[in-house]
């Protein structure tokens, strides 16, 4: 994730959605805690999930996190706002990866990349065309 310059520019994402902190979500050293911004992240993607679900077809499609990672590179603080980004990294046959960054005053404090499975009757199942084209169509931008 570090290594793609790319992803250190809130404009390379084609979902983007603010967010606020709370003053509990600070740790002892007056920072943002590392499970709050796990949760910020959780929240962003969750938010683009729903967005796609807006989407005529595909209504009902169900996914499950099947790996995620996330690189800590700045410190957040409270109360300033984070502007969270999602954007598409990678379309498999039964599942895509989300690459994530998160912002704050202008500058990239973390990034985050989620594995998604889609998910049919017995388990993982193809991504349906649709699911496909939809993501296809939010992937990472260049710079």
């Amino acid at each position: 994730m570090k290594d793609d310059p790319r992803r250190r520019h809130v404009a390379a994402y084609p979902f983007r959605i603010e967010l606020v902190p709370r003053f509990g979500d600070m740790d002892l050293n007056r920072h943002l805690n590392n499970v709050a911004v796990a949760r910020f992240y959780e929240e962003a993607r969750v938010r683009f999930h729903f967005s796609l679900h807006e989407r005529p077809g595909l209504e009902r499609f169900r996914v499950f996190i099947a790996h995620i990672a996330i690189d800590y590179l700045a410190e957040g603080n409270w109360p300033d706002p984070l502007e969270v980004g999602v954007g598409v990294v990678h379309v498999g046959g039964s599942s895509y990866r989300l690459g994530l960054g998160m912002f704050q005053r202008g500058g990239c404090i973390g990034l985050c990349d989620s594995v998604l499975v889609h998910l049919g009757e017995g388990g993982s199942a193809s991504l349906p065309p649709l699911l496909r084209s939809a993501l296809e169509g939010l992937r990472l931008r260049a710079e």
